[in-house]
């Protein structure tokens, strides 16, 4: 394992978690990210790090780029600074960010004519699981690119879903996903606001539902975001504007209709309007209180 090299670009709460797992099993891990305070972080973790995506990228084995969107993907990896050329060829990508699927397969094409391998690798779990090593990747690409990555991926992932031979499937999965997410997160917050309104303490509307058949993941995880008056972002607004805006245009390329996730969408844009996009996406339901009058939990228990 000594001998095997990871990179990992964007250390974030999910690239920082991935980057942590890597370091743990013994492997050479190398974080970069624009922040210095984040590369200290890494550092005092045992880490090793690069203040740039083609420092990192360097006699990498493998390299996971876990940014936020397809622009800065685009720039760790073809940019000024980016990873082609520095990478040595036969080295994989891991493509982790939402991005359409149509992007992914361009990546894919390019970094294959650049003599790279490449995974279309979306995660999804959070910042506790990338922590322990325990993600869900969903991820697709030729049986090479798999190979070079396994120990990488053994690493960080719980499990990971081998989606197809080429590039897309896993970005396509990722799209459904963020979808049922997003729609999740949005119906919680107006169920809550509408407890709320009709005079239910919101502790108990948690604790009966979270025993109860209208519970889901999301409902569990953003509520207590909300009991504690806590909107400190684990996953932002931003993101499901992004993110439910990718799967809406998807539907629309494909004459597909989409009216939950549209609904669900547009109050991540009234949040995002109500300059709440880099707060928590738990945020949402301040859109219900703003529209309804109701005082939400101060934290105070």
């Amino acid at each position: 394992m000594s001998n095997y090299k990871a990179a990992v670009v964007g250390l974030g709460a999910m690239g920082m978690g991935i980057a942590c797992s890597s370091l743990k099993v013994g492997i050479d891990t190398t974080g970069c990210d624009v922040s210095t305070a984040q590369r200290d972080a890494f550092e005092s973790a045992g880490g090793n790090t690069a203040s740039s995506p083609k420092e990192a990228a360097a006699n990498a084995d493998c390299i996971a780029v876990v940014v936020v969107n397809q622009d800065q993907t685009e720039s760790v990896l073809f940019g000024d600074n980016g990873v082609v050329g520095s990478l040595p060829a036969g080295s994989v990508v891991l493509g982790c960010a939402t991005v359409p699927p149509a992007y992914a397969r361009d990546v894919s094409a390019r970094l294959i004519n650049a003599g790279l391998l490449y995974l279309d690798a979306p995660i999804s779990g959070g910042a506790a699981k990338a922590a322990t090593g325990d993600l869900s990747v969903m991820a697709s690409g030729a049986p090479d690119a798999f190979a070079k990555a396994k120990p990488f991926l053994d690493a960080v992932a719980e499990r990971v879903f081998e989606l197809g031979e080429e590039a897309g499937p896993g970005s396509t999965m990722k799209m459904v996903n963020q979808l049922l997410a997003g729609v999740h997160i949005a119906t919680a917050m107006e169920a809550m606001a509408l407890g709320i309104k009709s005079g239910l303490d919101a502790d108990k509307i948690f604790e009966v539902i979270t025993a109860s058949a209208g519970n889901s993941w999301m409902f569990e995880n953003r509520v207590p975001h909300v009991l504690d008056n806590d909107y400190a972002p684990k996953s932002a607004v931003d993101i499901f504007v992004k993110d439910l805006g990718i799967v809406l245009e998807t539907g629309k390329r494909d004459g597909f209709p989409l009216p939950v996730s549209a609904a669900a969408h547009q109050q991540f844009l009234a949040a995002k309007a109500m300059g709440l996009g880099r707060e928590d996406d738990a945020a949402v339901i301040k859109v219900f209180a703003a529209l309804s009058g109701i005082d939400l939990p101060d934290g105070n228990k």
